[in-house]
Parts: C-alpha cells; sequence; structure tokens
C-alpha cells in the first residue's frame, strides 16, 4: 500500500480529459489500489482446478434443483483486489454517467476532489471485502470502441469474479476449511448468474428503474417510487440466490453462513461505519427478507414453482407480498 500516493492521486483529480466530470476515475482507480493490498494471487494447480469444479458443481446443481436454464458467464476471473477495482470503476462509471452528464455544481473542482475520495473510499473497502461476484453490466452501452467501456465486444457479457485474497483470508479469519468455503462462495455467486440466465428481462428492468432514479436526482429531485421498485426487485434478486443456493449446495453450510453473519456484523468502530455508510446492512436485510418469502414459496410449491419470479416483470412479488408470500402465490400461481 501507499496512502501518500493515494492522497495525492484524489488531491490531483482533474476529471476527464478536458477537466469536465464530477469524478475523476482514473485517479479512483489509482487512489483506491494505492490504498490497498493487492493480495497474493499465486494459484496452486489444486486452486485453479478447484474453482473450475465448483463452477462447473455449481451450474448443474442450481439447473436441477431450481429447474432453471442458464449459463455461467464465459468470463470467470480468479482476481486479486487490484483486478476487483479495476473492473469494477469500469461499471462505476457506467452507472454514475447519467449523474455525472447532468450534474451542475457551484463549485467544480473542489467537489470533483470530495466525489473521488468518496469513490476511492467505496472501492477501497470493498476490494478488501468482497469474496465474489456475478457482475451483470448494468448500464453498458455495448460500444467496445469507448474509452471506459469492454476492451473487447467478447467482454460485453456478463461477468463472474472471485476475489482469492479476500476468500483465503475469510476462510483463516473464520477457521473454516478453504476448499468448503470457496465452493460455497461460488455457489451463491453462480446462483445469481442463474437468475439472470433465466430473466433476459432483468438487467434491463434493474437498469431502467435505477436510470430514472438517478435522473430525477439529477434534476433536484427524487423518484421515490423508481427506488422503491429498485429496492424490491434487488430483494427478489437477493432472496432468491440465498435461497436456491442454500437447496442446491452438496455440503453442510450452517457453520458457514453463521460465521459469516457475524463477521459482517463485527468488526472495528471503522468498518462498522463504513458498513453503515455503504448501505451493507441495508444489502444484508434484502437477503433475509427476500430469502424468507422465497422460503416459503419453495416449502409451498417446491423449489421450481419459486422460479416463476423470474418469468417475466409483472411475476416480481410487490412490496407487501414479500412479507405475504401466499398473496404472491394466489396472484402468481393460483
Amino acid at each position: 500500500m501507499n496512502l501518500y500516493r493515494s492522497v495525492r492521486a484524489i488531491a490531483s483529480a482533474s476529471g476527464t480529459g478536458d477537466g469536465s466530470g464530477s469524478i475523476d476515475w482514473d485517479a479512483v482507480a489509482t487512489a483506491a489500489k494505492s490504498a490497498t493490498d493487492a493480495g497474493r494471487l499465486d494459484l496452486t494447480p489444486d486452486d485453479r482446478s478447484g474453482y473450475a469444479a465448483d463452477v462447473r458443481d455449481a451450474r448443474e446443481r442450481l439447473r436441477s434443483v431450481g429447474g432453471l436454464d442458464f449459463e455461467v458467464p464465459e468470463t470467470i476471473e480468479v482476481q486479486n483486489r487490484h483486478h476487483w477495482i479495476d473492473a469494477n470503476v469500469s461499471t462505476f462509471r457506467r452507472v454514475m454517467r447519467p449523474v455525472e452528464s447532468e450534474l451542475q455544481v457551484a463549485f467544480p473542482n473542489a467537489t470533483r476532489v470530495i466525489n473521488t475520495g468518496s469513490m476511492t473510499f467505496v472501492l477501497s473497502f470493498l476490494g478488501s471485502h468482497v469474496l465474489g461476484q456475478y457482475d451483470p453490466l448494468l448500464l453498458a452501452d455495448g460500444d467496445a470502441s469507448a474509452s471506459d467501456g469492454p476492451a473487447n465486444p467478447d467482454e460485453a457479457d456478463h461477468s463472474l469474479y472471485f476475489v482469492h485474497p479476500n476468500i483465503v483470508a475469510a476462510a483463516d479469519a473464520l477457521d473454516v476449511d478453504y476448499p468448503r468455503f470457496r465452493r460455497w462462495i461460488a455457489f451463491h455467486e453462480v446462483a445469481h448468474a442463474a437468475e439472470f440466465g433465466a430473466a433476459p428481462w432483468l438487467s434491463e428492468h434493474l437498469e431502467s428503474r435505477m436510470e430514472d432514479g438517478l435522473e430525477t436526482l439529477t434534476k433536484g429531485g427524487f423518484d421515490r417510487e423508481a427506488f422503491h421498485d429498485l429496492d424490491v426487485a434487488m430483494t427478489a434478486v437477493e432472496g432468491y440466490a440465498e435461497m436456491l443456493m442454500d437447496r442446491a449446495f452438496d455440503d453442510e453450510y450452517a457453520d458457514l453462513r453463521a460465521k459469516l453473519d457475524e463477521r459482517r456484523r463485527g468488526g472495528g468502530p471503522l468498518a462498522r461505519l463504513a458498513r453503515r455508510l455503504l448501505g451493507l446492512g441495508l444489502k444484508r436485510r434484502q437477503y433475509e427478507r427476500g430469502a424468507e418469502f422465497f422460503r416459503t414459496v419453495a416449502d409451498r410449491r417446491g423449489v421450481a414453482a419459486a422460479a416463476a419470479v423470474w418469468e417475466r416483470p409483472e411475476n416480481l412479488p410487490t412490496s407487501a407480498e414479500l412479507d405475504d408470500p401466499a398473496q404472491w402465490l394466489k396472484r402468481v400461481d393460483p
């Protein structure tokens, strides 16, 4: 790590090439990586074959248990923390583009430094904690020639990332078997791939809700309905993946769940503050609320019946139905 270089990159944030833009994304990448230990990526042959087998087995088990037809992404990467930061700078840049293009501020230079520092904090913290990620490439424009788009057309696809140093460190800190823990993470991320693979409309649905909300924010308003719809949809996404992974995982996992939940709640004051600022507590509540909904559906009608949620956007549960699965079943699967 080089904290001096990180601070210097933030302080010299200059926006895009012409000096415009509310975030200097090149500076974010430099600063976040300077503030974060990349971690080791010296994979053994067992590591390489293990990741491949975990993903392959998760695909087959999730297909069988969930009754879903999907493929895993073509892009599957075992990364260190710096690789993850680079990949997500591109994602955040796409997501923030609507805001940056419309946002007017009184003090652009100071705002750019503050925003660059904020995004550096976000990516540094997450880069040190994320274990795996399924990236549906929301808000991708499909332009492989764009400076912040995919490097080539083959990368304009959903992607699956595993942050190897974080997985190894977490397994060690939790005192759990590393191969079993790695496999459990793979099942969770492939469960997300199953959702988006089974619902070709899902990426566009989430994107439209996000764009509507961000566009209103740039005009000084707040589209409560758009953000409410996004929250409900993400609760379904997280909850279904949680339920499906639990039903499909081919080993005991209660100890993994308990220890990981304890780790998420723990940490020092700074870590707890960071999780609160980043809304990670909200994501945990989405997991829990959504998982309880789908467990109830699966218990009453079977796991395959729960997949009806991905047939069309109208089948997503409402907020009221998330707390009353019987009403959703009555509407969708009478």
